[in-house]
């Protein structure tokens, strides 16, 4: 039986085998293997063609029979093929991600500074696409040589800034590579990483009003070209879109905001029944790490340190891919917890007519009461979300309601 799969070091974020399950009928795997055992992996294992990632893609050129003339040219392999008689033949099919990436973003890089973050194997073939788009110059920033993290101000007129580093991506989301300040000439900016859909990077680009692209369409798009060496067929272009705009509705997550008794727990866990999809509801999640309720949290310990508890969870749960969610109340009141939100979620605002809401049981509700609460807080859902659904009607009809607007 053919064997297809992915040789990396840490694969758990890996959307591989959901794109490759609609490229073609082979059984793809993950493989993941420590430094000390690539070498046995590759002499050993019976594979028919597999793709190859972080930090492997130079490591497996020794163990290639033959190159192809992109691979060859670049100095960087991601996808091997078995050929019939055992020998095995390194190709570069990331260059062709890279490449539908850049015209995903609809950004022309002819005639300006570009900046890529980081030199190993997926840095190479992103500056060899660069440089086929004419960008001039292609800088390398690395932890050391002539341009490195401690001169960035030499390319403050930089247009472009990608990322090829693992900074920011699952599960140490959160951390950027570098401060987009040290750009103020920036124009776009690329992560290639896919997990989360927005690395801090991006996210502070998005607060620029910068155009951004994460590197989802170059996974799909150099899987589907690896696809057709593993298959020896064809594959429609057609296809990068839509199978990219798939992957992201079922990996992201459907986080639900909105007033207390506005409906999220009872909703989201309807919602992820229906999906099919994990369900977590913060506030239970508090509750069973504090070992106690929400009111006695608040009553004994304050606000405050409830607040940093919601905050903690969020950190946890919000890194999790094709979730849902039910946010508590008050989350929205914390402003570091939306860029939290923000990386890996479709924030959906539940919004429940002010006299449908109810006070009982809620101690925060209790203090300032629900009027207050609704008027501080509404401009917040409203700022946060990215849609907002109707949840004066019943559960069911709710969840449906949210379905069809992420077209679920």
């Amino acid at each position: 039986m053919s064997m297809y799969g992915l040789l990396g070091e840490k694969l758990a974020h890996s959307f591989s085998p959901q794109i490759h399950a609609y490229l073609g009928d082979y059984p793809y795997r993950l493989f993941e293997i420590q430094p000390k055992d690539v070498h046995a992996f590759l002499l050993k294992s019976e594979f028919d063609g597999i793709n190859v990632t972080i930090p492997y893609k130079k490591t497996v050129i020794p163990y290639c029979d033959d190159l192809s003339d992109t691979a060859k040219r670049i100095g960087s392999v991601n996808t091997i093929l078995r050929r019939a008689d055992g020998t095995l033949i390194g190709y570069n099919t990331d260059y062709a991600g890279f490449d539908a990436l850049l015209q995903r973003l609809g950004y022309d890089p002819a005639g300006k500074k570009a900046v890529v973050l980081g030199s190993g194997g997926s840095s190479v073939t992103v500056q060899a696409v660069l440089e086929a788009y004419h960008a001039d110059p292609v800088v390398v920033i690395s932890r050391t040589g002539r341009n490195n993290y401690h001169n960035l101000f030499l390319h403050a007129d930089a247009s472009l800034i990608v990322n090829t580093t693992p900074v920011g991506m699952y599960p140490e989301t959160g951390a950027a590579p570098v401060s987009l300040d040290s750009f103020p000439g920036c124009e776009a900016v690329i992560d290639i990483i896919y997990n989360p859909a927005r690395t801090r990077l991006l996210l502070d680009a998005q607060v620029k009003g910068l155009p951004t692209v994460n590197g989802l369409p170059m996974l799909v798009a150099q899987a589907k070209t690896a696809a057709e060496l593993f298959t020896g067929r064809p594959i429609s272009d057609s296809h990068i879109d839509v199978i990219t705009d798939t992957i992201r509705k079922q990996t992201m997550n459907i986080l639900l905001i909105g007033m207390p008794s506005s409906g999220k727990s009872t909703i989201g866990k309807t919602l992820a029944a229906q999906l099919n999809r994990p369900f977590v509801d913060l506030d239970t999640l508090i509750e069973e790490r504090a070992g106690r309720g929400i009111p006695d949290i608040i009553g004994h310990d304050g606000e405050a340190a409830f607040r940093a508890l919601e905050t903690s969870a969020l950190e946890d749960v919000s890194k999790q891919s094709g979730t849902v969610i039910a946010a508590g109340g008050g989350i929205v009141t914390v402003p570091k917890n939306l860029p939290l939100i923000r990386q890996n979620s479709v924030c959906v605002f539940l919004k429940r007519d002010l006299g449908k809401l109810s006070a009982d049981g809620r101690p925060l509700s209790l203090k300032y009461g629900v009027d207050a609460l609704y008027k501080a807080r509404l401009p917040l859902y409203q700022a946060w979300s990215d849609l907002t659904v109707d949840s004066n009607g019943s559960i069911a009809h709710t969840a449906k309601a949210v379905r069809e607007a992420l077209r679920l």
